[in-house]
C-alpha cells in the first residue's frame, strides 16, 4: 500500500484529493490548516492528520505518525488571487515559506518521495490572447501569481541541484459541489438572496473551468511523471467559456425566468486578464481526460448549493 502526503489536506481539492486516493488503496496522510476530528478526517480519506503549518517540526511530527510518504502532493498555500492582493505577505508566507519548508525537508528527510506541486494559470498573466501552452512567457501581474511563480522556482531549483524528483501541474478554473467561494458561490448566493446578479467585467471574458471531479483524477497520475527536469503540466480541458455562460448556466439551473436578471458592470480588477484558457497537448500525449462538461458540472454545483443552503437553514 502505497503511503501518500496531502499538505493543504483540508481545502477543497485536498479533500477531494485524499478520499480519492483513499478509494484507491493508498494509506493518506495530510497536513494543514483546519479543525477535524478523527471521524472527519477518516470520512475524507485521511488515516493521519497533523493541524498545523507546513514546518519541518509538524512534518517530521507526521513522519513519526505515519513514516516517509512514497509520493507528496503540495497543496498548501494561498488560495485566492483576492486575498493575496490584500495580504501579499500572509499569501507569500503560506506560498513560499510553505514550498521552502517542505523541499528542505524531503531533500534531508525523505529524497526518495516523488512530489506534486500544484501551481496555478495565475503564474501566465494576463498577455496571452489564445491557448497557453507551458512554455509560454510567465508575467504574474497579482501577488498570487508571483508567490506560486516563486514556488515553482525553488521545486526545480531543488529537483536541479539536490535530484528530487518533481512534476508542477498548473491549474486553470477549478470548480465543483463543497466550493464556497468564487464565481459560482457568489452567484449561488446572490440568486438565492435576491435573485439579481451584477458580475464585474463584460461577461465575455474566456476561462477554463475543469471539475474537480476531473481535477482530481488526473492529479492522481502526475506522480509517475515526476523527475529531476521539474516537468510543468497543464491541468485543464483546452476550452474556453464565457463568464456570461456560466452565470446563464447556473441561472437556468436555478431559475429560467432568472436570466434575464444578470447584469455585467463592464469594468474588471486591475490586472486580471480577459483570456486564461490552456493548451492541453502534453495532458492528453499522457492520456489524461477529462469527462464532465461545464453545463453538466454547473448544474450539479446548483444542486449542491440549493442542498447544502437547505440543511444549514
Amino acid at each position: 500500500m502505497p503511503l501518500t502526503w496531502v499538505t493543504g489536506a483540508h481545502g477543497f481539492i485536498g479533500r477531494h484529493l485524499a478520499r480519492l486516493l483513499k478509494s484507491q488503496g493508498h494509506e493518506v496522510a495530510g497536513i494543514g490548516f483546519g479543525v477535524w476530528n478523527s471521524s472527519e478526517a477518516k470520512s475524507w480519506g485521511l488515516d493521519h492528520w497533523v493541524q498545523g503549518a507546513v514546518s519541518s517540526t509538524n512534518l517530521n511530527d507526521l513522519r513519526q505518525i505515519s513514516g516517509r510518504p512514497d509520493q507528496l502532493f503540495h497543496l498548501a498555500g494561498g488560495a485566492s488571487v483576492g486575498v493575496a492582493l490584500q495580504h501579499p505577505h500572509e499569501d507569500f508566507v503560506r506560498t513560499v515559506d510553505s514550498t521552502a519548508a517542505l523541499l528542505d525537508w524531503l531533500h534531508r528527510e525523505s529524497p526518495q518521495t516523488r512530489l506534486v506541486s500544484v501551481s496555478s494559470a495565475a503564474v501566465y498573466g494576463a498577455s496571452h490572447p489564445g491557448r497557453i501552452s507551458e512554455e509560454a512567457k510567465l508575467t504574474p501581474f497579482s501577488p498570487y501569481g508571483t508567490h506560486k511563480r516563486i514556488m515553482e522556482e525553488l521545486c526545480e531549483s531543488y529537483a536541479t541541484n539536490f535530484g528530487l524528483k518533481v512534476i508542477i501541474p498548473r491549474l486553470f478554473s477549478v470548480y465543483g459541489p463543497g466550493l464556497r467561494k468564487q464565481l459560482l458561490w457568489d452567484l449561488c448566493s446572490k440568486l438565492h438572496q435576491t435573485g439579481y446578479v451584477e458580475l464585474g467585467g463584460n461577461g465575455d471574458e474566456l476561462r477554463d473551468w475543469t471539475h474537480i471531479y476531473d481535477v482530481v483524477t488526473n492529479l492522481a497520475q502526475a506522480p509517475h511523471w515526476a523527475d529531476e527536469s521539474a516537468p510543468k503540466l497543464n491541468l485543464a480541458t483546452g476550452i474556453a467559456t464565457r463568464v456570461r455562460d456560466i452565470a446563464t448556466f447556473a441561472a437556468e439551473a436555478w431559475d429560467k425566468q432568472q436570466t434575464s436578471r444578470i447584469r455585467f458592470r463592464g469594468t474588471s480588477r486591475r490586472g486580471d486578464p480577459f483570456s486564461l484558457v490552456a493548451n492541453i497537448t502534453r495532458m492528453r500525449d499522457l492520456n489524461m481526460e477529462n469527462s464532465i462538461p461545464v453545463n453538466q458540472g454547473v448544474r450539479e454545483y446548483v444542486e449542491w448549493f440549493r442542498d447544502a443552503n437547505a440543511a444549514s437553514s
